[in-house]
C-alpha cells in the first residue's frame, strides 16, 4: 500500500512541453529545418536543366539555307542536286579565301584562327543560351566571354612569349607582362570564378553550374585546339596548311564518294556517312596528300619556322632546313629482292605526311561524328548558318580541332628540333652578366668536351674573369 502511494507521486520522466524549457528550441529547430528542406525541395522544382528542344529548333539552320542569288541559277534543280550545287559554289570560296589568307603570311593564318575561334565559341555558347533558356541569368554571356579573354591572354601570350621573347624585351612597358605572365594570367582567371559566385542566383544553381561547365569544356575544345593550330603555324607553315588541307580534301572526297557511289551506311550518328565515301575520301586523300607535300617541300617559305631575326630587326621564314625536308638515300634490304632498286631517294617529311594522311582519313571523320552526336542530343541540325550549304563554322572545322592537337603533338614527339636561333633569343633577355657567364661556361663545356683549343678557351677565361662578373652585374643593375 505505501509503495503504491510512493509510486504515485513520484515525478514522471514525460513533462509537457510547457514545462521543458528546451522544448521550445527543438521545436524551432525543427521548423527550420522542415521550412529549409520545402525551399530546397522549391529550388529543386524551379531550377529545371532538361534542355529546352523547342526553342534549339528555333536555331538558325545552315544546311538547307541557299542565298537567292545562287537560287535564281539552280531553283530548277532536284533538292538533292540544289545542295550539291550550293556546297560547291560555298567550297570553292572558303578555299580561294584560305590560299589568299595563306599567300598573306603567317601572321594573316594567326588572324584567321583566332577569328574561328570567335566564331566556333560562339556558336556553341549561344547553343546553351537558348537550349537553357538562359537569358534571365546574369553575367552568363559576359562570364563566357570573359573566360575565353583569360585563356586566350594565357595561351596566345604563352606562345608570343617562347617564340618572340627577344622582341618583347626591347619594350619596357612589356616587361612586367613578360615576366609576370603566369601570375597575371591566373588573376584574371581567378577574377572570373569570383565573378561567378557572385552572380549566382537563387533557384538557378544548376543550371548556372551546368553552363560554367558548359563554358569550361567548350574552351577545352576550342581554345586549346586553336592554340595548337596556332603553334603549328609557328614551327612552319607546312605543319599548319598540309593538314588543314588533308581534312578538306578527305572532307570533299568522301562526299563525293558518298554522293555517287554510296550505299553502305557507315554510323548511326550521322546516317547520310557511308562506307563508300570513308574509304574513297581516305585513298583521295593520301594520294593527295603526297603531290601537295611535294609542292609544298621546294619553298622555305613553307617549310621554316617564323622567327624573330634580331640581326635585321624582323620577322623571318628563312632558315637553316630541318633534316626532315632534306632529301635523303635509303639503301634497299637485300631480302627486297624482288625491288628492282637498291638505293631511293626521299624526303623524311614523306614518312611524317603519310602517318598524318592516315590519322586524317581514319580518326579525323570521328570529329565530325563527335560534333553530330552532340547535334543529335540537342536535336539541332547545325551549329549556325555562315556557310550556306554546310552550315555553322563548327560544322565545318570540326574535324580540324583534333587534327591540329594531333599534328602539334606528332611534331613535337618526333620532329622538332631546336634551332640556334631560338635557343640566343633566351639568352639574350637574360642580364649582360648572366650572358658572359653563359658564355664562359659555354666555352668551359666545347673545350672539355674537345671541341675547343687550349688557346681559345684560355683566351675567354682571360677575357671573362669570373671575379668580375659581379661588378658587371652591379654596372648593368644601376639606373
Amino acid at each position: 500500500m505505501d509503495t503504491e502511494i510512493t509510486r504515485r507521486h513520484q515525478p514522471t520522466c514525460e513533462t509537457s512541453p510547457e514545462s521543458d524549457p528546451s522544448s521550445g528550441d527543438v521545436l524551432l529547430s525543427q521548423s527550420k529545418s522542415a521550412y529549409r528542406d520545402e525551399e530546397e525541395d522549391e529550388d529543386m522544382a524551379t531550377d529545371p536543366i532538361n534542355p529546352d528542344f523547342v526553342a534549339a529548333e528555333k536555331l538558325h539552320q545552315g544546311t538547307g539555307y541557299v542565298p537567292s542569288f545562287i537560287t535564281s541559277l539552280v531553283g530548277r534543280l532536284p533538292p538533292r542536286w540544289m545542295n550539291w550545287t550550293v556546297r560547291f559554289f560555298t567550297t570553292i570560296f572558303l578555299i580561294s579565301t584560305f590560299s589568299a589568307l595563306v599567300y598573306l603570311g603567317p601572321l594573316a593564318l594567326v588572324c584567321l584562327v583566332l577569328l574561328l575561334q570567335f566564331a566556333c565559341f560562339y556558336e556553341i555558347i549561344n547553343i546553351g543560351l537558348v537550349v537553357y533558356r538562359s537569358h534571365d541569368l546574369p553575367w552568363f554571356r559576359l562570364l563566357s566571354w570573359y573566360f575565353l579573354f583569360s585563356s586566350n591572354y594565357f595561351l596566345f601570350g604563352e606562345s608570343l612569349i617562347t617564340r618572340f621573347r627577344l622582341l618583347l624585351a626591347k619594350e619596357d612597358f612589356l616587361q612586367p607582362l613578360v615576366t609576370h605572365h603566369h601570375f597575371l594570367s591566373y588573376s584574371f582567371y581567378s577574377s572570373g570564378i569570383v565573378l561567378f559566385v557572385l552572380s549566382l542566383v537563387k533557384r538557378h544553381y544548376i543550371k548556372q553550374f551546368t553552363l560554367f561547365g558548359w563554358t569550361h569544356v567548350t574552351l577545352l575544345l576550342v581554345v586549346c585546339s586553336s592554340h595548337f593550330q596556332i603553334q603549328n603555324i609557328f614551327n612552319g607553315i607546312i605543319w599548319f596548311l598540309m593538314p588543314v588541307a588533308l581534312v578538306i580534301c578527305n572532307d570533299i572526297m568522301a562526299y563525293v564518294f558518298g554522293f555517287f557511289f554510296g550505299k553502305t551506311p557507315l554510323i548511326k550518328l550521322s546516317p547520310k556517312k557511308t562506307w563508300e565515301g570513308f574509304i574513297g575520301g581516305g585513298i583521295a586523300t593520301i594520294l593527295f596528300g603526297f603531290f601537295f607535300s611535294l609542292i609544298l617541300l621546294r619553298y622555305d617559305y613553307f617549310v621554316c619556322p617564323l622567327e624573330w631575326d634580331d640581326t635585321i630587326g624582323a620577322l623571318t621564314t628563312s632558315c637553316t632546313r630541318n633534316p626532315v625536308f632534306i632529301p635523303r638515300t635509303y639503301n634497299v634490304s637485300k631480302w627486297m629482292f624482288m625491288v628492282p632498286f637498291r638505293q631511293f631517294t626521299w624526303y623524311p617529311f614523306l614518312w611524317h605526311y603519310l602517318i598524318i594522311a592516315l590519322y586524317v582519313s581514319v580518326v579525323g571523320p570521328f570529329g565530325g561524328f563527335f560534333a553530330s552526336g552532340f547535334k543529335r542530343a540537342f536535336r539541332i541540325k547545325d551549329f549556325g548558318d555562315v556557310f550556306p550549304g554546310h552550315g555553322g563554322v563548327v560544322d565545318r572545322f570540326d574535324c580540324q580541332f583534333i587534327v591540329g592537337v594531333f599534328v602539334f603533338i606528332y611534331y613535337n614527339s618526333f620532329v622538332r628540333i631546336y634551332s640556334p636561333a631560338s635557343l640566343l633569343s633566351r639568352i639574350y633577355v637574360l642580364p649582360i652578366h648572366e650572358q658572359l657567364a653563359f658564355y664562359r661556361l659555354l666555352t668551359e663545356g666545347l673545350h672539355q668536351r674537345g671541341l675547343l683549343p687550349d688557346r681559345l678557351s684560355n683566351l675567354v677565361n682571360e677575357l671573362i674573369d669570373p671575379s668580375e662578373l659581379s661588378s658587371v652585374s652591379a654596372i648593368s643593375e644601376a639606373p
